[in-house]
């Protein structure tokens, strides 16, 4: 699903203007994507968190050349889905309601 699709989706559920709809997304992601720069955690009871992790520096390898490289410590945004919809999207699945995408 595209932003632009979850945009439609709200602006029809909610009877809101489609441009006030698009603002109102765009300023959640802003809003979530501030927060991880800052390190914070975001938390959506029901449906899970986000939060920033940080990936140890490791050695890795060129898969051409086989080249040893060292690859640096790095911050990376993770999400954690809960348990509710962890267990919601896998009721859904098991009902043969669940359209894989492609």
């Amino acid at each position: 699903m595209t932003k632009e699709e979850i945009v439609n989706t709200l602006y029809k559920q909610t009877g809101m203007k489609k441009e006030e709809t698009k603002v109102l997304v765009d300023g959640f992601l802003t809003v979530v994507a501030e927060a991880l720069k800052e390190g914070k955690r975001i938390d959506f009871r029901g449906f899970g968190h986000f939060e920033v992790k940080i990936r140890k520096p490791r050695k890795g390898r060129i898969p051409g050349t086989g080249k040893e490289i060292d690859i640096p410590e790095r911050a990376v945004p993770v999400f954690q889905a809960s348990d509710l919809l962890k267990e919601a999207v896998d009721k859904e699945y098991k009902s043969n309601n669940f359209t894989q995408p492609e």
